[in-house]
């Protein structure tokens, strides 16, 4: 019986594409659902077998603790060459878009801690 193996919601496509092939360079047996057109299910990859489960779950551990460290390093190597996205860059950048998203920020809250007692007073 088929088993979801990795859930392709939030996933970028190419840790996708790097997760089949890694099935397919290992000959794991996959198949793919798409995601519904109404965003109600995102897709997945489901394993044929279900014996090659653990091995499956084994490899792609591997693969996304190559991808953290990875990810990571490029982090790293942004902030160490000041090319990193900070709060203080977007909004030397874009000051108009910061300024109305904090504004819209600060008008949510403040009508989140506001409206009950507005309502019940």
């Amino acid at each position: 019986m088929a088993r979801l193996f990795f859930n392709l919601r939030n996933v970028p496509d190419d840790e996708a594409a790097d997760v089949r092939e890694l099935l397919d360079q290992h000959g794991i047996g996959y198949y793919e659902t798409q995601p519904s057109p109404w965003g109600i299910s995102a897709g997945g990859i489901w394993l044929s077998d279900e014996n090659q489960r653990q091995r499956a779950r084994e490899l792609l551990d591997q693969y996304q603790l190559q991808r953290r460290t990875r990810a990571l390093a490029d982090r790293q190597a942004a902030i160490r060459d000041g090319s990193a996205e900070t709060f203080a860059r977007a909004l030397m950048s874009r000051p108009l878009y910061v300024l109305v998203l904090l504004a819209a920020i600060a008008l949510i809250v403040a009508l989140t801690l506001a409206l009950p007692f507005l309502l019940l007073g």
